[in-house]
């Protein structure tokens, strides 16, 4: 048998081996589920290990669960080191061939790639198999940094894949694999800690702070580096925790400059923007752009960034403190942008809003404090909301026991609740 079918049979599940599909995360394989059946092309987008191997695999899984033969379905995960050879589309088109020489799989072909950007103009492969009418196939691909889809590759497949961005655990998820209690005291260790899946099987806390460690150094040095050719990783790297250590706060460009000036580095705007944007590509941060609510126009200048998870703040920075109130800020970011909100912070007559969030024809806007501790913080919090005209609907988030009654058509709303109204 060729060496490299020797090698797929390792990693696929033609035979009954016992693989590690780890927590099922029925939000991403149900959204997936729903698309099974045709040519799109199943696109899972997302920041290193939070987790979009392990969906690959449970969707295959439930193809054979559903009948279909398991030879007929080939995952290729091109992260492994023993796929290295595996550089450009020439020899992914090869090693499909081979695959199908040697099993003979009768009827559609479901197609796994892991990884995929790492493979040189991969989108020819990707988009001649979805588009072969002389047989019939069916892929599904991950990568882990948003220009994927972008520019000429949008272009070549457009209208033609659907992408969904997979996010670390939510607060629901991580009850699930630590088998708590939906409440206050779970909802605070989940934001002490963080969500990305791999943080739950170690059990120390030193571990945990080196793996958070490794991943933040892969992405920097594989995804970004040596991706694009970074003069200064050390740069980088402090623009990194400086974006950790000022999550949720408005920050400019002109702001880090002056920062990074006072300790005396020489830095340059462009220099700063390009850095910022190759973070943002490896999905480690997020930029959440302002919103005029009057005018509904994006504002340039100052912007607001959340990290994709705590656990950086938690592990690797936490020495430079910041209130629980941005904790919860960030985390209602990201509740947001899982249930697949468009999110901006809103601005108003001066008063800010922590998120605009719009889906489909739904807008909400909401503000986030850690509690509603005293008259002054209440009205603080519930003013920027009754500032607005409109009859969207108007939520606070907090980690209060007890929620408040509504007051004034604005809705208060316990943090680990958000589910109920997304």
């Amino acid at each position: 048998m060729d060496e490299r079918i020797t090698l797929l049979e390792k990693y696929n599940l033609w035979n009954s081996k016992v693989f590690d599909f780890g927590f099922k995360r029925s939000e991403y394989t149900d959204k997936l589920s729903d698309y099974v059946g045709n040519r799109l092309i199943k696109v899972l987008v997302g920041q290193r290990r939070t987790g979009k191997s392990y969906i690959l695999r449970q969707v295959a899984q439930q193809l054979i669960d559903n009948g279909v033969n398991p030879q007929n379905t080939l995952f290729i995960n091109r992260e492994f080191a023993d796929f290295d050879f595996l550089k450009t589309y020439k020899e992914l088109d090869e090693l499909i061939k081979s695959y199908k020489k040697a099993l003979q799989p009768k009827g559609k072909v479901y197609i796994f790639i892991d990884e995929v950007q790492l493979i040189e103009e991969w989108e020819k492969v990707v988009n001649s198999y979805s588009q072969d009418y002389t047989e019939e196939y069916e892929l599904f691909i991950t990568g882990s940094n948003s220009k994927m889809l972008s520019g000429e590759l949008a272009t070549l497949l457009s209208g033609r894949y659907v992408s969904v961005e997979v996010f670390p655990f939510s607060y629901s998820e991580f009850c699930g694999i630590t088998n708590r209690e939906e409440g206050r005291e779970s909802y605070i260790a989940y934001m002490n800690s963080g969500g990305l899946p791999e943080l739950f099987m170690l059990p120390k806390e030193e571990l945990k702070r080196n793996y958070i460690s490794a991943i933040k150094d892969t992405v920097l040095l594989r995804d970004i580096i040596q991706r694009n050719n970074i003069r200064e990783p050390k740069l980088l790297e402090d623009l990194f925790a400086y974006l950790v250590n000022n999550a949720s706060n408005l920050i400019s460009i002109t702001n880090i400059i002056k920062y990074f000036k006072g300790q005396g580095r020489k830095i340059s705007y462009d220099g700063v923007s390009n850095y910022i944007g190759y973070i943002e590509d490896t999905f480690l941060i997020h930029r959440c752009e302002r919103y005029d609510i009057k005018g509904k126009d994006i504002l340039s200048g100052n912007s607001k960034f959340y990290i994709n998870d705590l656990a950086y703040k938690n592990y690797l920075y936490s020495g430079f403190g910041y209130g629980f109130g941005h904790l919860v800020e960030n985390l209602v970011y990201l509740e947001l942008r899982r249930a697949g909100y468009e999110v901006h912070v809103g601005t108003l007559r001066n008063k800010e809003v922590d998120f605009v969030a719009k889906k489909n024809d739904r807008i909400i806007y909401l503000q986030s404090t850690y509690i509603l501790i005293d008259e002054e913080t209440i009205e603080r919090e519930y003013s920027a909301l009754e500032t607005i005209g409109d009859n969207y609907e108007k939520v606070v988030v907090s980690l209060d026991d007890m929620t408040l009654p509504l007051k004034g058509g604005i809705k208060h709303i316990r943090a680990w609740e958000m589910g109920s109204i997304l």
